[in-house]
């Protein structure tokens, strides 16, 4: 397997907004721009949130993605792009699945698929099992890619349910998200545990929340797995939080952390082969399997 890492670029998400920081990216067009720029500097793939343009709120609406999956495209149109189904503030199958109905040049390749519920610190995100596998069965049909977010070894476990079952298909991408207060805490005893929990065929990036997503990100890094970075997990450069981060800080700091260590960002394509997706330019979801 390849010793070039994935880099799982996050650049809104549902918490940041501009009164927080004036850095993140809001608007369809702010988000597009950083996205490109963000390819310019190098990433593998993209996490997409959507947010209201008129509230600023988290939105489902697959038109909204649209229009941000086809800016991005029109100028890198290799990109491995995945849209958030996240259930912290929707919590009806029509919402959550509602950007897996996009088609053509507008179809994502993958879909975050929660394991399970949880608490953040102020709020659940709700996943039931029906949502879980109701999720999980309509991406088979679309040919999109779960990328499957798990907080905890036990959702790991639920995965090799699912694998059971054939609601998910190999090979499979995970991220390992460390630090929520109610989870696997940003420590190499949780981190080992969860990597080697982890089903054959999976290819993993490790995420640390708030003033742990450096400390993570290093570690995945010097260990041999990916890197989750941006905005959606962290907006402060520095732990004393003298600093807000910009998303091209943010990635720039991988970079350099990555020549240290003698380690290259894995380039979409080659991500397109490891998860048997489709090669983009025109092509995008899970490739069919020839028979």
């Amino acid at each position: 397997m390849s010793d070039n890492f994935i880099l799982n670029f996050t650049p809104t998400g549902m918490i940041p907004t501009k009164e927080m920081t004036s850095f993140v990216p809001i608007s369809i067009s702010e988000i597009i721009e950083d996205v490109l720029c963000a390819n310019d500097i190098g990433i593998t793939m993209v996490h997409l949130h959507a947010r209201n343009p008129i509230t600023n709120a988290p939105a489902y609406n697959k038109e909204l993605y649209a229009e941000i999956i086809e800016g991005i495209r029109k100028y890198a149109p290799e990109l491995v792009i995945c849209v958030s189904l996240s259930g912290r503030d929707f919590n009806k199958l029509e919402q959550r699945s509602d950007p897996l109905f996009l088609e053509g040049l507008l179809k994502p390749d993958m879909g975050s698929l929660t394991l399970s519920s949880l608490n953040f610190n102020k709020v659940a995100s709700i996943n039931s099992p029906d949502m879980i596998n109701d999720l999980a069965n309509l991406m088979i049909e679309k040919g999109i890619v779960p990328e499957l977010e798990v907080f905890d070894t036990g959702m790991i476990n639920y995965s090799k349910y699912l694998i059971k079952k054939g609601m998910i298909q190999p090979p499979f991408y995970f991220n390992l998200l460390l630090g929520n207060i109610a989870c696997a805490q940003a420590n190499l005893l949780h981190a080992g545990m969860m990597i080697n929990e982890l089903p054959e065929n999976s290819l993993w990036s490790l995420a640390g929340i708030g003033a742990d997503q450096l400390k993570m990100n290093s570690i995945s890094i010097a260990i041999g797995g990916g890197v989750r970075v941006g905005l959606e997990d962290n907006i402060w450069f520095d732990k004393s939080r003298t600093k807000l981060a910009t998303n091209t800080d943010l990635l720039k700091r991988i970079h350099i952390i990555a020549q240290a260590n003698e380690r290259e960002v894995m380039k979409s394509k080659e991500f397109r082969l490891e998860m048997n997706l489709e090669i983009g330019r025109g092509k995008y979801g899970r490739a069919a399997i020839e028979k």
